[in-house]
């Protein structure tokens, strides 16, 4: 069955195989589809095969941040977490490319998770990982400057240019508002450090660092 050598079943015995092939779902989700909504039940995990998903929280302001993605051979942590706790879930997903999971029921994932070490250990791993990923974007957005992240981000794609996103799209990635984003680029551009279009931010001569050459913060 498509998905039986996915990373999270390394390790499991044959009887347990067979169960993931007779029980387990193969689900296809268009570019776009929302996989899940906030106080949505979570019914089973979604382990993705291929494609990417795009995990992301709306404030009561409208702003949006992403939490993170699931790509090939990865696990949805959030599903993780709402399985474990018996909750619904806090943010949504939504598909950013067409994708590929499997979804393993929730009786079936409850039973794996006690019968099989090697999968319960895969699991925990693949939370622990993504949670330190969390702990760091929490840091990101609560003790550094905007336009150092800003600055970051660019820097980190600079073998991409162009890019071709929008003020919007590049203010939920970095959760803030667009009016922030678009004033930065604006400063950017005035310094020569990028050039912007409609829908597309070339860049052009980035500070090698987020304090730039004197030792400030980017944009002090």
């Amino acid at each position: 069955m498509v998905g039986a050598d996915h990373p999270a079943f390394a390790g499991i015995d044959d009887t347990l195989r067979e169960r993931i092939r007779r029980e387990g779902r193969i689900v296809h989700l268009p570019e776009g589809q929302k996989v899940f909504r906030p106080g949505d039940a979570c019914q089973g995990l979604p382990l993705v095969i291929e494609g990417s998903v795009r995990v992301q929280m709306t404030s009561d302001s409208g702003h949006e941040i992403v939490l993170y993605r699931i790509g090939s051979a990865e696990v949805c942590t959030l599903s993780i977490g709402c399985l474990m706790a018996g909750r619904g879930y806090r943010a949504e997903a939504v598909v950013e490319s067409p994708t590929m999971v499997m979804l393993l029921p929730h009786g079936l994932f409850d039973d794996l998770m006690g019968a099989s070490r090697a999968f319960r250990r895969q699991i925990m791993a693949s939370y622990g990982e993504r949670l330190e990923t969390l702990m760091l974007l929490v840091e990101e957005v609560a003790f550094r400057r905007m336009d150092e992240r800003l600055a970051d981000w660019l820097r980190e794609r600079a073998d991409q240019s162009p890019l071709h996103i929008t003020h919007q799209t590049l203010a939920v990635e970095l959760g803030t508002a667009r009016e922030v984003v678009s004033r930065l680029l604006k400063e950017f551009e005035r310094r020569g450090w990028v050039r912007l279009f409609r829908g597309r931010i070339d860049i052009v001569d980035l500070p090698p660092d987020p304090t730039g050459t004197s030792g400030r913060a980017i944009l002090g």
